[in-house]
């Protein structure tokens, strides 16, 4: 195999396959990336078993073949080389060959037999998404993503037809739970309810950065395929049903709380400066026109801010994960946060006024 490509157009296709391989691999092909030139162009497929990305781009092919070399090595060889090198990269007698302008590198290449067969079963429900849309359903659930092993079923965004008809997402790990709900893409009608895990989220939401088209989505019960253009991600889905998180929106919480979003998460952020590293609580008191943040350490040091907001309830005392209380006002997409209070030990509803597509829930804590 003998090719001549443009650094850039080399670098950017690595970027994405490189980031789906585990930097530790107790089998080495799989720190490798499949690299195929032919008809002048070079396709670079990359897989952790659990989840593949193939792409390819335009280059000068003098010798066609196949080949894999380590995809961390040829990344960070390509990234550190000079803007605007042409690279020649030559495989032969197990070897690799990579030169551009006064630099030259040796790899060792394994045999491209030992590289895992990358699944293409049928997936029968087929429909696109905008780029910006599904970049929404994933930046309004994925940080409250559980990262307990245990309860494996909940290390991912659930994907779903709503009973509303609506497309919904939902992530939650047991102290916060965030829900997004868009129109239902014509050909989503038939799709499986799907667990879709972090890993894949995390790549996925990646790939959106560098793209604005339609992405295409195929999903089986067991597998989802996200195309981009030239890029194809495919993962395997978590295995496990997830909860009835319905049962855990509250319904009735009708002391109303509306505070500005910038202002709220600049006063969190200043008086959780004091919380302790462990707990992250902040409290919350609440008297009609006025709430007063607070929070404590067990050295005796504290701190207070007061803001002004829209409340008329009775007065109450509340206690949150400050860190929880940042995500999701970040989330808000209002200049105002609506906080639906029920009590103290209740879980709180927070959206933005009159939004009915996104909703979150945050369990309280003792403070």
């Amino acid at each position: 195999m003998k090719l001549t490509i443009d650094r850039m157009s080399l670098l950017r296709p690595l970027g994405h396959v490189q980031s789906v391989v585990e930097r530790r691999n107790t089998i080495p092909i799989l720190a490798n990336v499949v690299l195929r030139a032919e008809d002048g162009q070079l396709s670079l497929t990359a897989t952790d078993m659990d989840m593949d990305i193939a792409t390819e781009v335009g280059c000068a092919v003098a010798t066609s073949g196949t080949a894999t070399m380590s995809a961390h090595m040829l990344y960070d060889i390509a990234r550190k080389l000079p803007d605007g090198a042409e690279v020649e990269l030559t495989v032969a007698d197990g070897h690799a060959s990579i030169s551009a302008g006064r630099s030259s590198f040796r790899l060792p290449t394994l045999p491209v037999e030992d590289f895992p067969a990358i699944s293409s079963s049928d997936l029968p429900v087929n429909f696109t998404l905008t780029a910006a849309d599904l970049r929404d359903l994933i930046d309004a659930t994925r940080f409250a993503i559980s990262t307990e092993e245990t309860r494996y079923y909940l290390n991912g965004i659930y994907f779903h037809k709503a009973e509303d008809g609506n497309l919904c997402a939902v992530a939650t790990d047991g102290h916060r739970l965030a829900l997004t709900r868009q129109a239902l893409p014509s050909g989503a009608s038939q799709m499986p309810s799907v667990i879709l895990p972090r890993k894949a989220v995390g790549e996925l939401r990646k790939l959106l950065d560098d793209y604005d088209g339609e992405v295409s989505v195929g999903l089986s019960e067991t597998r989802a395929e996200f195309g981009f253009g030239t890029v194809r991600l495919t993962s395997k889905l978590i295995d496990g049903t997830f909860p009835d998180y319905t049962r855990v929106i509250p319904a009735g919480n009708d002391r109303i709380m509306q505070v500005d979003a910038a202002s709220f998460s600049a006063a969190v952020d200043r008086v959780s400066t004091i919380s302790s590293e462990k707990s992250r609580s902040v409290k919350m008191g609440l008297k009609p026109g006025t709430l007063t943040l607070s929070a404590s350490n067990t050295d005796a040091s504290s701190a207070t801010e007061e803001l002004e907001v829209t409340y008329d309830g009775p007065e109450m005392d509340i206690g949150f994960n400050a860190r929880y209380l940042l995500d999701i006002a970040g989330q808000v997409n209002n200049d105002i946060v609506e906080f639906a209070l029920a009590d103290q030990g209740s879980p709180s509803l927070v959206r933005a006024p009159g939004d009915d597509a996104s909703l979150f829930v945050l369990m309280p804590m003792r403070v």
